[in-house]
């Protein structure tokens, strides 16, 4: 943000150490005043403006699928100390569904095959097979009485957590858009008090580009006179560099 004296007038793009990709030929500057420069609020205005703007953007070589590329790329992943965790990443980059994990048969109770019904150590196997099954149905009558217990207070106390997170990023937002809003109005302050100054500037400068026209169309005039003078001299045959020779300047007085 410019300043003329500590006076906010225009912005500026953002300083080079903020964007280090950035090379200072891209540089942009923004010296736009908009609460004085009305111009735009001119139907004719406006619509050559939209023009030069469609035109720039059709002749331009940058698209708009193209408003990254100046950012540097992306950090590569290659999940060397978690495989597992890099097959999820694959499987989320080409978009297929996550694998469901199969808790019903994984936990069902099972008796041996027929064949295997005289079989010890099919029975045993299958045995501590349902002994799993029976911990797991164990463990989640437990997680539901817990929840039942213990769950609604403790759904309380997280909406509450919730709760005051969302007033503190009200007040954060609150505050932030009271600073926007300040800054907003030092700079209508300033642009429409420096206003008078740019206008009586302007008004100035096109007098002296009126004086200075008026000025060349004297001196042609007297350009003109004067070599309508040589020619009427050289037809005359006087020789007009002699006589300016031997004219004495004027003294002054």
């Amino acid at each position: 943000m410019a300043t003329n004296n500590g006076d906010v007038l225009m912005l500026e793009a953002a300083p080079e150490a903020a964007r280090p990709w950035a090379s200072a030929a891209n540089a942009e500057v923004i010296d736009a005043l908009p609460y004085i420069d009305d111009d735009y609020g001119n139907p004719l205005i406006k619509a050559e403006v939209d023009r030069l703007v469609e035109e720039e953007m059709r002749r331009s070589s940058r698209k708009p699928a193209d408003f990254l590329k100046e950012l540097p790329p992306l950090p590569k992943f290659d999940f060397e100390n978690c495989p597992v965790l890099g097959k999820e990443y694959e499987r989320v980059r080409a978009g297929k569904p996550p694998v469901r994990i199969d808790f019903e048969s994984r936990y069902k109770l099972e008796l041996p095959p027929a064949s295997k019904k005289n079989d010890d150590a099919a029975w045993k196997q299958y045995l501590q097979k349902n002994q799993r099954s029976l911990q797991q149905k164990m463990i989640e009558l437990e997680n539901l009485e817990l929840m039942s217990k213990h769950g609604p207070e403790l759904w309380r106390q997280n909406n509450h957590r919730l709760e005051v997170f969302l007033t503190r990023m009200q007040r954060l937002a609150q505050e932030q858009n009271v600073e926007i809003e300040k800054v907003n109005r030092e700079r209508k302050y300033h642009q429409q008090t420096t206003a008078y100054e740019l206008n009586a500037l302007s008004q100035e400068w096109r007098q002296l580009c009126v004086k200075n026209m008026e000025i060349q169309s004297a001196c042609a005039v007297l350009e003109t006179q004067l070599d309508s003078f040589k020619r009427e001299a050289a037809e005359r045959g006087w020789n007009l560099e002699e006589k300016l020779e031997s004219a004495k300047p004027l003294q002054p007085q």
